[in-house]
């Protein structure tokens, strides 16, 4: 059997691809459960600055694999406690770059949601089609989905299991680019490297910090904002980055 996940490090990045090609990278336990340890273990990994997860030119993920839910009872399903893994990679701290080809679906989907930078193929499409089999999202797409695309569309997508374009993705927010077909993986590479090139504790915190404006009060986030600004002025990064802006240099960051 081949693997579910390939990692390799390229640079300071550290890469997992989704590898089940026969099944469109559909999400089983198994493959999530060694996609999140990959994940955790480069969060606490000091020599990688950020991760690249990607599937293949086919499919991202085209959904979870209905083979381990189709028979389950709903104490099988609270005992499997899946979800548990999604909370995972919530708190993974490093920048999460998703490159995006081909079918983004249902797990698939909220997997990419997850994620921090979004690079998405002209040919990529996004849905949520779990109603179609008598379910509904499970892992955060009737959440994040919302408060990313809006109550209407994420309605339309959510109750019909249309799908949409790379290009109307990008018009509601969920991704961060578009590119041509054949410069999906190469761009969201070009991405993790710029990110290489930053404050690492910068990235983490600056992570953090949008994140909570999903979950607070404006008047709550800016406080929280506020406090780790200031917090950064305590890092050697902060003085390294301010005083070759002033000695016009590129900076090196060290992550303290």
């Amino acid at each position: 059997m081949p693997d579910e996940i390939l990692i390799e490090t390229i640079d300071q990045i550290g890469v997992a691809r989704l590898n089940r090609p026969d099944k469109l990278n559909a999400l089983n336990l198994a493959t999530m459960t060694k996609l999140v340890d990959a994940l955790e273990r480069y969060d606490a990994d000091p020599e990688i600055r950020c991760m690249l997860l990607a599937g293949d030119e086919r499919a991202f993920a085209a959904g979870a694999d209905i083979n381990e839910m189709a028979d389950a009872t709903v104490v099988d399903m609270y005992l499997r406690n899946q979800f548990a893994r999604w909370e995972r990679i919530k708190r993974i701290q490093k920048p999460i770059v998703a490159a995006i080809s081909g079918y983004c679906l249902g797990g698939g989907c909220e997997l990419m949601m997850h994620c921090d930078i979004v690079i998405a193929s002209e040919n990529a499409r996004f849905g949520q089609p779990e109603i179609n089999i008598g379910v509904m999202p499970g892992a955060g797409g009737t959440q994040r989905l919302t408060r990313s695309a809006g109550k209407a569309r994420a309605m339309d997508m959510v109750l019909t299991g249309h799908m949409i374009s790379a290009h109307e993705a990008l018009g509601m927010g969920l991704v961060s680019r578009v590119v041509p077909a054949e410069h999906w993986y190469r761009e969201a590479l070009n991405v993790s490297r710029e990110l290489c090139t930053k404050s690492p504790l910068a990235l983490r915190l600056a992570k953090e910090s949008v994140l909570k404006a999903h979950e607070t009060a404006l008047s709550e986030g800016l406080e929280y904002e506020r406090k780790l600004f200031y917090l950064l002025f305590a890092t050697a990064d902060q003085k390294e980055g301010m005083r070759a802006f002033l000695e016009k240099r590129p900076p090196v960051y060290l992550g303290k």
